[in-house]
């Protein structure tokens, strides 16, 4: 039989500490266990807002899974539990989807507390689309991982958003642009909310060059998404061809055409027109 406990997973400032919402401190000072990624950096956090938690649980990227099920134990009991990270939201490229999901699986309750997410924010500010994106974390550090990576950002038609290190931000801006193209549009956004912020947007060329030296601090970088490849009339007669001999209307052939290549409806019609059905 599920507890009446609530995991809470509450974002925490990426950096400026007043971009806590009031929920959050409301929840926080409710709580008599919490669980962080940091102790030293939560600490820090509840000090600044005058909150005492009685116990900390320490849920990083080695701790996660005994974390959790200490976790689910609590809420058993009728606990409420806090989980944050060191900045941002739990489980977004930071530990706590390991434990939401252990959450999940017992019966338990949880919800979020939502706030600051280094990426969203990121995005927002970049100045690339936001109709789609795709989140990648961190990128991988090499092999066949990190190749096959590149390459679908390379032909990704959203916009990317990755974390990276400072040291590794130049090295990997020259790949991008070996393999995106030159020209491909990205912006790097740098402490994000903290006194030094920086917004660099540029080509990946020219943003290659700007911090081929590396840099310092927390870094988003985006990578606009790909032009959608050119598709001539021949390759959509032969979609529509393919979908008539399928028996299909020549209604229906225009909308599997035109969905299946991307391709606007008014074009594949016209074209359709030039069919005997």
């Amino acid at each position: 039989m599920s507890g009446s406990g609530i995991l809470y997973l509450i974002a925490t400032p990426i950096g400026n500490l007043s971009d806590i919402t009031y929920r959050a401190v409301e929840t926080l000072r409710s709580l008599e266990v919490l669980a962080c990624e940091d102790t030293r950096r939560t600490g820090r956090l509840l000090k600044h807002l005058g909150i005492h938690v009685n116990r900390l649980i320490i849920a990083n990227s080695h701790t996660e899974a005994h974390a959790a099920a200490e976790i689910v134990e609590l809420l058993k009991q009728g606990i409420n539990v806090g989980l944050v990270t060191d900045a941002g939201m739990p489980g977004i490229s930071d530990p706590g989807e390991r434990v939401a999901n252990a959450v999940i699986e017992s019966g338990e309750k949880l919800t979020v507390i939502p706030g600051s997410s280094a990426p969203v924010s990121a995005l927002v500010v970049s100045g690339l689309s936001a109709d789609r994106y795709v989140m990648e974390g961190f990128l991988p550090r090499k092999g066949k991982e990190r190749s096959h990576c590149l390459e679908r950002i390379a032909i990704e038609e959203s916009t990317s958003v990755m974390l990276e290190s400072p040291k590794r931000i130049g090295a990997t801006l020259d790949e991008l642009a070996d393999i995106c193209g030159k020209s491909r549009k990205a912006v790097v956004v740098r402490e994000l909310t903290k006194l030094h912020e920086e917004i660099s947007r540029g080509s990946l060329e020219e943003l290659s060059e700007k911090f081929k030296d590396g840099t310092k601090g927390e870094i988003v970088l985006l990578v606009s998404g790909a032009s959608p490849p050119e598709t001539d009339d021949s390759q959509i007669l032969v979609e529509i061809k393919k979908a008539k001999d399928q028996g299909l209307s020549r209604r229906d052939a225009i909308d599997v055409t035109s969905g299946a290549l991307k391709i606007a409806h008014n074009r594949v019609y016209e074209l359709a027109l030039t069919i005997d059905f």
